[in-house]
């Protein structure tokens, strides 16, 4: 591929990640706080542990399924910027630019801010951080919970910037201490002497139940698995990405599939439904009926670490798309750029932290851009799906063939449909806002790919396919 602008050379990422980066890029950007909080959620909306399970094995086959799609399409296509690369190739530029809009400009700043606000409010349960509300100066309304806050940001972008590899070294290290954390609790709940099997089959009278229930359980499952996208927007960094792009997609997820269903259990063993569904945090009340307050202040610390880990995932991936589509001539050249030394994305590194910056500074208004990103996720989920459709069609021959193909994505895309738009009624206010967020993204397409035209066809001519 071609890079207006400079030379192949210049634009290049290095291919430095192996298999286990990319299995720990999965799981540890997967397993921030939602398998920790959601059980709750989930169990008022069906009432039932079983109905949560199903929950759960429906969510993890669905993510599954992703997973299985997503690894045919990186091997076909490891190139940064992931599912941008799949839609370009496939739709055309204007789809592969609008997934880039949609994830630099919203849905990575505001993931961003969302976790380091998460990792402020789990160190604010420690009495010794009991400060964190108050202002830094009188004057001023900045608080010490947002000066953290964008300290961690700070931190693990500069950890980005420096190198992939040192950034992912981090990561794989980090995941192996999260999942031994993970098993831990799995242990200790198992563990306690008044636990029963009987839990599993006790009920919450208070669950909203039916179809919206399931769904809504659906919903937190799903949002607790979310993010094993993200290493496709690293493709372009991964060696051998034929074999090891597939190896940590489905064996990241199945990873996920296993640690989650053993949590629950854990839980669900120690407590009944009825205190399950009231619990504000059930695995930290968990461990606690069994090791006392210090195991749940433990735990707390275990959260704040694991939650630093999804922000380094998420600030590696969160920078690719908008480099992939500035280095094919769609968006601020600027963004294009590889660090001399570093060989990292430095400037769409910087100008991502200092929107997640920007929304932090704001306070709660991160909140609401996030929600605003929801259903525009799925969207991309679904559209960059359907591609290896496309693909296929072409006669493009991938190195790794999905199993169960046609069925496995064509249920991926109808799961996604069906959740779309049960996501789109739900919550009707922020979908439509987020949809007009996206469609905004087409006017500054057509201003780039004009400037884009006007560079390489100076005499006039047609738009072309993307260098």
């Amino acid at each position: 591929m071609s890079t207006p602008g400079g030379a192949a050379s210049e634009r290049q990422l290095p291919r430095e990640l192996g298999a286990g980066h990319a299995a720990a890029i999965v799981v540890g950007t997967v397993i921030g706080s939602g398998i920790f909080l959601v059980p709750a959620e989930m169990m008022q909306a069906v009432g039932s542990p079983g109905l949560v399970y199903l929950a759960w094995i429906a969510g993890g086959v669905l993510s599954f399924f992703g997973a299985l799609t997503y690894a045919e399409l990186a091997a076909l296509r490891p190139q940064t910027g992931g599912e941008y690369a799949y839609l370009r190739d496939a739709y055309g530029p204007l789809f592969g630019f609008l997934n880039s809009w949609t994830w630099f400009m919203i849905a990575k700043p505001a993931s961003i801010a969302t976790v380091t606000a998460g990792i402020v409010r789990t160190l604010g349960e420690f009495s010794v951080f009991s400060f964190l509300p108050s202002r830094v100066f009188a004057p001023l309304p900045v608080t010490y919970e947002q000066v953290v806050a964008i300290s961690c940001a700070l931190f693990i972008s500069g950890l980005n910037y420096i190198g992939i590899r040192k950034a992912a070294d981090f990561q794989l290290v980090f995941t192996i201490l999260k999942v031994a954390m993970i098993c831990a609790i799995v242990a200790v709940g198992f563990s306690y002497v008044r636990g029963s099997i009987g839990n599993f089959s006790t009920r919450f009278q208070g669950a909203q139940g039916g179809i919206a229930g399931f769904m809504a359980a659906l919903v937190a499952a799903l949002w607790a698995y979310d993010g094993w996208n993200d290493l496709t927007m690293v493709s372009g960094e991964v060696r051998r990405p034929e074999r090891n792009l597939p190896i940590g997609l489905i064996g990241g997820v199945a990873v996920l599939i296993g640690l989650y269903m053993a949590v629950n259990a854990a839980v669900q063993y120690v407590m009944p439904a009825a205190v399950v569904a009231v619990s504000k945090r059930p695995a930290a009340d968990a461990v606690e009926a069994v090791l006392g307050a210090w195991g749940a202040a433990a735990l707390s610390v275990g959260i704040a670490v694991s939650m630093l880990v999804t922000l380094n995932g998420t600030v590696m991936s969160g920078a690719r798309p908008a480099f992939a589509m500035a280095r094919d001539g769609y968006f601020f050249r600027a963004l294009a750029e590889v660090h001399p030394r570093f060989r990292t994305p430095s400037t769409a590194i910087v100008v991502q932290a200092i929107m997640a910056i920007l929304l932090l500074l704001l306070a709660g208004t991160f909140k609401q851009l996030f929600s605003l990103s929801i259903f525009s996720e799925w969207l991309i989920y679904m559209a960059a799906a359907g591609t290896v459709f496309v693909f296929r069609r072409r006669g493009d021959t991938s190195p790794y063939r999905m199993w169960g193909y046609p069925v496995v994505p064509a249920v991926f895309i109808a799961s996604s449909g069906v959740l779309l738009y049960y996501t789109f009624l739900d919550n009707l206010r922020n979908s439509i806002a987020g949809s007009l967020i996206i469609a905004a993204g087409i006017p500054i397409f057509y201003f780039f790919a004009r400037r884009k035209r006007s560079v390489e066809h100076p005499g006039g001519g047609t738009l072309g396919e993307p260098s």
